[in-house]
C-alpha cells in the first residue's frame, strides 16, 4: 500500500502545494519563502524519513504568519490522507531529543482527535527574522488538521534556534514511530475499531 498524499491549497493569503510520502527516504524539496521554516521542514523530513515537497507563496510583505500557519494546515491534512484508515500502524510515538544544551520531550497519538500541548518558552522573540511564536502556530495547525494528540515539553534550553530544532526533530522521530507498520497489529490499533 502506498502511503502518499498531496494537496494544493489556495487562499487570498497563500498558495501552497505539498506532497508527502510516509515511507520515503527523508528527501525534501522545500521552498516556502520563509528561510527558517525551510530549514525546519528539511530537518523534519530527514529525521522522520518522510519524502516531503513544499512549494509555497504567501503574503510575506505583511508577515510570515499566514504562510507558516497554512503550511501547517496542509501538512496535517496530507498526513491524515496518507494514513488512510490507519490499519496496522503503531499509532503512538514519542522521542526525547537532546540538541546541545536543550532537551525536548515529544509525543504523538494518531487518535483522530485533536489535542495540542506546547510547554515551550523561547528565550528570544525572533530567530533571525522568524517569530518564535510561529513554531507554536505551525504545530497547532498541523495537529488540529490531522487531527492528533500532540504534546511537546521543553525540559531546558538556552538557545532559541536549538529549541526549535529540537522540537522539529523530536516530532519527526515521534511521527516516524507512530506511522510505522506494526507487524503484530493486523487491524486498527484501537478497541473502538476505528481511529
Amino acid at each position: 500500500m502506498t502511503r502518499k498524499a498531496s494537496i494544493a491549497r489556495k487562499t487570498k493569503e497563500t498558495q501552497i502545494e505539498l506532497e508527502l510520502n510516509l515511507d520515503g527516504d527523508g528527501v525534501s524539496q522545500i521552498s516556502t519563502g520563509v528561510g527558517f521554516l525551510d530549514h525546519m521542514l528539511d530537518l523534519f523530513a530527514k529525521h522522520g524519513k518522510f519524502d516531503l515537497k513544499v512549494e509555497a507563496q504567501g503574503d510575506l510583505h505583511i508577515d510570515q504568519h499566514h504562510t507558516v500557519e497554512d503550511i501547517g494546515i496542509c501538512l496535517g491534512q496530507v498526513f491524515g490522507e496518507a494514513l488512510g484508515n490507519k490499519q496496522g500502524i503503531r499509532r503512538y510515538g514519542f522521542f526525547v531529543l537532546p540538541m546541545e544544551e536543550t532537551l525536548v520531550d515529544t509525543a504523538v497519538d494518531l487518535s483522530g482527535r485533536a489535542f495540542w500541548v506546547f510547554n515551550v518558552n523561547f528565550p528570544t522573540e525572533k530567530i533571525g527574522d522568524f517569530d518564535t511564536e510561529l513554531v507554536y502556530d505551525f504545530w497547532q495547525s498541523a495537529s488540529s488538521n490531522l487531527p492528533c494528540n500532540l504534546h511537546v515539553n521543553l525540559r531546558y534550553g538556552r538557545n532559541s534556534h536549538h529549541i526549535s530544532e529540537a522540537v522539529f526533530k523530536g516530532l519527526a522521530r515521534a511521527f516516524r514511530m507512530a506511522v510505522e507498520q506494526d507487524h503484530r497489529e493486523t487491524g486498527i490499533p484501537s478497541t473502538k475499531g476505528v481511529l
